[in-house]
């Protein structure tokens, strides 16, 4: 019997409201600042430089410890991601949405990180590579290999104007049966699957199996909708130009060729253009795609020679000194009475490595291809070795296909020593222990601006303790039943896990995850002054409450109030705008915002709130706000066919230009273009629509809206803002006049507008000011930079109509007016972090006094020799 292992707001000016940010910014010159920036990111260079140096002293030698991390368990909303690291090398498998937060969270560090393992070209795999790219290159990492499916790489050139990767060479490895990697830490066999002809499914039939669901269990009908073969998508010939229709056909399958900067204003003009998909390329990904290939790896560790044993070298008679070096590195040696002592005399036995396997079966389809491969079959009781016995078998495949009578026999047949760990969809856990701390914190604030969060997929315990509480992912009890009756569990409760490869058993966990909402209360309430504060916010909002009547729509809740990259408290760009009970709108989409709504509302409840977002609007083109969307359409389909309703496309607000990476992924990844209808944001110009009247009129009607219009903004290329006017009265701007609510980004401090005119972004009192001049009733501000993970630097400009966001809060129009009283506690409550933040305001502000004073210094001795 087998063991089984258990397991980002964009500038929101109009034009017209602009002439107050000149006066604002008169002082800066943007030509000298854009003049005077550094060529060159030395940070970069300089921790290549020494990267490269680590790298040649330690590669000589195999590691002593080698760990595999589960950052990612596959669960719904949560990325598939496994982690091994050694002390000189690191190693990932798969690398889906929100990968790189988690690493963050749970200090896997990426800087050693140089080879990526995909198993399959799907967006569940792949969704972090573009966020993960970009921070290990700001971390000084030279070089990354990627290793699958051909055409992996191509993602990057798709998405070079919106993800910049100026200093990562990126290369893809070449992956067949007769190839392997290594280096000296790991071997790697690739082992291709590939689909059998005679169990093909077409779309045509797949969309009748689908609509069969009292066949299916909602795990079934999920992997269902996610093995639906991608069809392609045609090109059209059609010039770029503005459109004067917005008709899905012709929206998404249009190729619109996007030759345009997003971060012009960013780099000081030494990027080359990106290049365009090569024809030989786009013909490997057509291959690759229509081939259906996933790769499954078979890895072992490399052989390690058995530790020096140092009493045995006492029982020889062997002295200390050089001749204890010579044995450990595996030389014979005779002593001075003439015995001969070699190193297996010595030394511990040998360690010749485990070997451990990933393997991801997408479909039935590819049984075949797994249950006959011989090279698998080697590490199965069917080894002629014990040590070629397989240790650990990782799982990526799909929960339904697990439970395949042929997929169980081929787990049966590895050995009874050998553990299994699924990372799919049968898990519940996350991932975050963050997010739940902070949540829990707030919580005590306001019950309903910030309510529990509606996963339930960690454990919870109850109990206030000094003991640093570890990192562990554990299934919910009603998955671990019926998983224990399919053998298709895992045996120990290995979520997050961290286990030893090297020098313990695979088996032994040592990281473990579970909330402590007892602790989290008790490290608040414990805060000087808060206690205090929290009963007299309580008195105060309660009075508001009285005072005022509070209706339940509209609402918005914050998904994402993070700019640039995510960290552990505020992810990037996204909001969902609800105003009544029938429909959703989400307002831009960074990465993990498909992630962001099942952690609030629940893996079930999620579902229905998918099912009624009936449009996303996308402001522009940067990634932090957008690169989240495949993944959320696929969400949204898959609730949509749970909950046995008709897939309707939604509407996609955002800048035409977006189909250009939209379609490509089309192309040659999965089949999207269903998912959604464009309307162009250009083609909704406040006073110079294009859209024709009938196309408007159907859209508003869909919505509930009386109005939707666009403006152009000062950020990057085809950057907007918006303006939705509903059919109740209720207006919610990002740009326009006399809103109820006016949501801008405010990413930097007052103290820092010279680098927010660089980045094209606001301060605080600059995105107050714009408030102030439309005469917006509701100023919400959020896109934080991440300097302010908890709170920004409040000041003088804030007034009583102003409100500061947080990732999870979710507010009521009504509501507003009550955000300004929780100031006060906010700032007990967050006193470190606000400490700090001042802390360094003042240092930046006596090396500004430093550099004019040396300015003036050398202005005068200019002055002084000029006129001697």
């Amino acid at each position: 019997m087998p063991i089984i292992l258990k397991i980002s707001y964009f500038r929101l000016v109009a034009r017209p409201n602009l002439r107050f940010y000149s006066k604002l910014t008169s002082q800066f010159n943007l030509l000298d600042i854009l003049k005077n920036m550094p060529k060159e990111h030395k940070h970069i260079a300089e921790a290549q430089k020494q990267r490269k140096k680590i790298k040649e002293r330690i590669s000589k030698y195999v590691p002593g410890k080698v760990t595999l991390q589960v950052l990612g368990t596959g669960a719904k909303g949560a990325p598939r991601a496994l982690y091994l690291f050694s002390d000189q090398s690191r190693y990932l498998f798969n690398c889906g949405e929100g990968t790189q937060r988690l690493a963050h969270e749970h200090k896997m560090k990426l800087a050693k990180l140089e080879h990526i393992f995909i198993t399959q070209p799907v967006w569940k795999n792949i969704g972090g590579l573009p966020g993960t790219a970009l921070t290990i290159q700001d971390v000084g990492v030279p070089e990354i290999t990627l290793h699958g499916p051909p055409g992996l790489d191509e993602i990057f050139v798709a998405t070079k104007r919106f993800v910049v990767i100026r200093d990562l060479k990126i290369h893809m490895a070449e992956c067949t049966e007769n190839d392997e990697f290594q280096d000296n830490v790991i071997i790697v066999k690739y082992v291709p699957l590939t689909r059998n002809p005679d169990y093909r499914i077409n779309e045509e039939k797949m969309e009748e199996t689908t609509e069969n669901f009292d066949n299916f269990k909602d795990s079934q009908v999920d992997a269902t909708v996610e093995q639906t073969d991608a069809c392609t998508s045609t090109r059209s010939n059609r010039k770029r130009g503005r459109r004067r229709s917005a008709s899905s056909s012709s929206a998404s399958e249009e190729i619109v060729e996007d030759d345009i900067d997003y971060y012009a204003h960013e780099h000081s003009g030494y990027r080359t253009t990106p290049d365009l998909v090569s024809a030989n390329s786009q013909q490997v990904l057509q291959e690759t795609k229509e081939k259906g290939m996933s790769m499954t790896y078979i890895c072992r560790l490399q052989p390690r020679p058995g530790a020096l044993n140092l009493d045995k070298c006492v029982k020889m008679g062997v002295p200390p000194g050089p001749l204890l070096g010579k044995l450990k590195g595996g030389e014979t040696i005779t002593l001075s009475n003439g015995n001969v002592v070699t190193c297996k005399d010595v030394c511990e036995p040998d360690d010749p490595g485990p070997v451990f396997i990933i393997v991801d079966c997408p479909t039935e389809e590819y049984l075949d291809s797994l249950l006959n491969n011989d090279m698998l079959r080697k590490h199965q009781i069917f080894a002629q070795n014990e040590e070629d016995l397989a240790c650990l078998v990782v799982h990526f495949t799909p929960q339904e296909v697990v439970q395949h009578p042929r997929y169980k026999k081929w787990i049966e047949d590895f050995s009874p020593s050998t553990h299994h760990l699924m990372l799919n969809e049968s898990n519940s856990c996350m991932g975050s222990q963050a997010v739940h701390r902070i949540q829990h914190k707030l919580n005590l604030l306001s019950e309903d601006l910030f309510p529990l969060l509606g996963d339930r997929g960690t454990e919870i315990v109850n109990e206030v303790s000094e003991v640093h509480i570890n990192k562990k992912q554990k299934c919910d009890d009603k998955q671990e039943s019926e998983s224990s009756k399919n053998c298709a569990q895992n045996d120990l409760d290995l979520g997050n896990l961290s286990v030893k490869s090297r020098p313990t058993s695979p088996m032994e966990p040592t990281l473990e995850l579970k909330l402590n909402p007892t602790q989290y209360i008790a490290e608040t309430m414990t805060i000087e002054s808060f206690p205090d504060a929290l009963q007299k916010l309580k008195q105060g909002l309660n009075e508001n409450k009285r005072n005022h009547a509070i209706g339940e729509y509209p609402k918005i809740l914050f998904l994402g109030t993070g700019s640039c990259i995510p960290n552990k408290t505020r992810n990037t760009s996204g909001i969902l705008l609800t105003p009544d009970e029938s429909q959703n709108i989400l307002l831009d989409c960074g990465e993990g915002t498909y992630g962001q709504m099942i952690r609030f509302f629940g893996h079930e409840s999620a579902d229905h709130v998918l099912a009624k977002t009936n449009a996303v609007y996308i402001s522009h083109l940067h990634a932090d706000h957008h690169i989240g969307l495949i993944g959320f359409l696929q969400g949204r389909r898959r609730a949509l066919d749970k909950l046995k309703l008709e897939r309707k496309p939604l509407y996609l607000f955002a800048p035409k230009q977006i189909l250009a990476w939209l379609n490509f992924y089309n192309k040659y990844f999965e089949n999207i273009k269903k998912e959604f209808h464009l309307v162009p944001n250009g083609d909704l110009i406040f006073n110079d629509q294009a859209l024709p009247e009938l196309s408007k009129t159907a859209v508003l009607e869909k919505l509930g809206l009386s109005d939707i219009s666009t403006c152009l903004v000062r950020h990057c290329p085809n950057a907007f803002g918006v303006a939705f006017t509903y059919k109740n009265g209720h207006k919610i701007t990002y740009s326009g006049n006399d809103s109820n609510v006016l949501i801008h980004e405010a990413t930097m401090e007052d103290e820092l507008a010279h680098e927010a005119v660089i980045k094209m972004h606001s301060t605080t009192s600059q995105a107050i000011e714009v408030g102030r001049k439309m005469n917006a009733k509701n100023i919400l501000l959020t896109h934080f930079s991440q300097r302010y993970a908890k709170l920004p630097r409040f000041n003088d400009n804030f007034a009583e109509n102003v409100g500061i966001a947080f990732d999870y809060m979710q507010v009521r129009v009504d509501e507003l007016p009550l955000v300004p009283n929780l100031y006060p506690v906010l700032k007990v409550m967050f006193a470190e972090h606000y400490e700090e933040l001042e802390h360094k305001a003042v240092k930046r502000q006596m090396k500004i006094e430093r550099q004019r004073e040396a300015s003036l210094n050398r202005n005068a001795k200019e002055k002084q020799k000029q006129a001697t």
